[in-house]
């Protein structure tokens, strides 16, 4: 690979996470101190910077520095993105709440099959699952009863909850008993309405 091909592979990677973490080259030029024009080139692929500077960098926008340097960390299939929020409709649609990557084993894509992350905020369903827990969820519109699904209400409203079905609806029932169960039925499945966005196959959690 030469010095070309390094230039364009820095510049996708620190624009792509400058874009995550909501940073512009102007909040680099005043946070770290670098001068605006080798700020520039970086974005733009003129130039590569030195090590100790892919280090500052990637201290400051919070990854690793193999992020910001290796070709495959933006081109992996098996990397899903992480949502700080319940996403509203396709995931990939708020590309700009992405706060992190997991990597999966590359035999759950088998038949097609699609995931996104999302962290736990809240304590609904503790103790099975933490604030801050990262979920690995497949997109699916359906469930089996007892599964722990991320919903959509009213098309905006994302809540996680284990799903139960019954012949009249659906009970959304949180783990923690200091918080209400809710009932919806099958009119208001289909007028709210109510959807099943992902079942999470995965829990990941920072001791």
């Amino acid at each position: 690979m030469d010095s070309e091909d390094l230039k364009k592979i820095f510049s996708n990677n620190l624009n792509h996470w400058m874009k995550i973490r909501d940073k512009t080259q102007n909040d680099i030029i005043n946070d770290l101190g670098y001068i605006s024009s080798k700020v520039s080139n970086w974005c733009t692929g003129k130039a590569y910077p030195r090590m100790d500077a892919v280090q500052k960098l990637a201290d400051y926008l919070q990854i690793y520095k193999t992020d910001l340097i290796e070709e495959t960390k933006l081109n992996n299939h098996n990397r899903i993105p992480i949502f700080s929020k319940i996403p509203a409709g396709i995931p990939i649609e708020l590309i700009e709440d992405v706060i992190d990557y997991e990597e999966l084993d590359p035999k759950m894509f088998t038949g097609d099959k699609e995931y996104f992350g999302v962290r736990v905020s809240g304590d609904s369903m503790y103790p099975e699952y933490r604030d801050k827990d990262i979920l690995i969820v497949l997109k699916t519109e359906d469930c089996e009863s007892g599964q722990d699904c991320i919903v959509m209400i009213n098309g905006n409203d994302g809540t996680f909850k284990r799903v139960k079905k019954t012949e009249e609806g659906i009970i959304l029932q949180p783990l923690n008993p200091n918080y209400e169960i809710k009932f919806y039925s099958n009119k208001e499945i289909e007028e709210l309405p109510i959807k099943i966005i992902g079942v999470v196959k995965e829990i990941r959690r920072t001791i």
